[in-house]
C-alpha cells in the first residue's frame, strides 16, 4: 500500500536530531520526526522539591506545550486562557513518565532536571517525537553534571523512544503523519526501553475493534520503530 508521502507501511519518517540548539539549557535538541518538529531543553537545578529533600534521590520531570502556529490554524496560548487543557496535562507526564524509565534516581543525587518539550510545527507524533528528543536533552544535561562532578553514580540506566502505530485503510502503519491519524481505525502510541522493554502503550480502537493478531502486528511494528530510534539517538549522542 502506497502512503501519503510515499514510505513503505514499516518505515519511519526522516529522523533528525540538532543538538546544542539553546545557548543556555544543560541540554537541548530540536527533534525531526518528518514535518514535525519539537524543541526539548533540559534544565538542570541543585535540590529537589520538598517532598524529596533529605533522601539523596534526584528528580526528573517534564513539560509539554503547542506553539500558537505549530498547527495548520492559530490556537491560543494556554497561558493566556488562565488554564493547562487536559491534553497537555496528559502528555507531560506521559513525557514524565518515560524519562524517569532510564533514571536511577540514587545516581542522579539530589539533583533536579526538568525537560520543556515545545512543539514548533506538529504533523503527528508530537509526543512521540517529544519523548525520542527529550531523552537525548537530558543525556546532554546529565553529561553537564557528570562534567561538575554533581553526580552521586551513573544515572542513566538505559535509553528511551516512543513511536506511534495505527491501523489505517485496514493496514498496520508505523510512525503516522498528521493524515493518516486522522483516518486511523486505531491510534497506539508505544514507549520503549533502548533494551526492548516496554514503559508505556496507550491504544484506541477509534473506529471498530482490532485482534490480537492484529495488536501483535502493532507492537511488532512499534519495536523495530523503537530500535531504530534507539540507534538513531546513539549516532547523535555520539557525534
Amino acid at each position: 500500500m502506497s502512503r501519503i508521502d510515499g514510505r513503505a507501511p514499516d518505515q519511519l519518517r526522516p529522523v533528525t536530531f540538532s543538538r546544542g540548539w539553546l545557548d543556555h539549557a544543560e541540554g537541548s535538541v530540536l527533534v525531526e520526526f518528518g514535518r514535525t518538529r519539537v524543541l526539548c531543553a533540559a534544565s538542570v537545578t541543585q535540590g529537589v522539591p520538598r517532598w524529596r529533600k533529605g533522601s539523596g534521590l534526584g528528580w526528573v520531570t517534564a513539560e509539554y506545550a503547542m506553539l500558537p502556529r505549530s498547527t495548520n490554524t492559530r490556537s491560543d496560548r494556554e497561558s493566556v486562557k488562565g488554564r493547562i487543557g487536559g491534553r497537555t496535562h496528559e502528555i507531560s507526564r506521559l513525557v514524565g513518565r518515560s524519562l524517569r524509565a532510564s533514571i536511577d534516581y540514587k545516581a542522579l543525587g539530589e539533583n533536579t532536571i526538568v525537560l520543556d518539550c515545545d512543539v514548533l510545527q506538529a504533523d503527528g507524533g508530537t509526543r512521540t517525537a517529544a519523548i525520542t528528543g527529550a531523552y537525548v536533552a537530558l543525556a546532554d544535561a546529565v553529561a553537564y553534571l557528570r562534567g561538575q562532578g554533581a553526580l552521586a553514580g551513573e544515572p542513566l540506566v538505559s535509553s528511551v523512544a516512543a513511536v506511534s502505530v495505527g491501523i489505517v485503510d485496514g493496514e498496520a502503519m508505523l510512525d503516522l503523519c498528521y493524515e493518516e491519524d486522522v483516518r486511523a481505525e486505531t491510534d497506539m502510541n508505544v514507549v520503549m526501553t533502548g533494551d526492548g522493554a516496554f514503559v508505556e502503550v496507550q491504544g484506541t480502537a477509534e473506529a471498530g475493534t482490532f485482534d490480537r493478531a492484529m495488536l501483535d502486528r502493532l507492537l511488532d511494528l512499534a519495536s523495530a520503530g523503537c530500535a531504530d530510534l534507539t540507534a538513531a539517538q546513539k549516532e547523535a549522542l555520539s557525534s
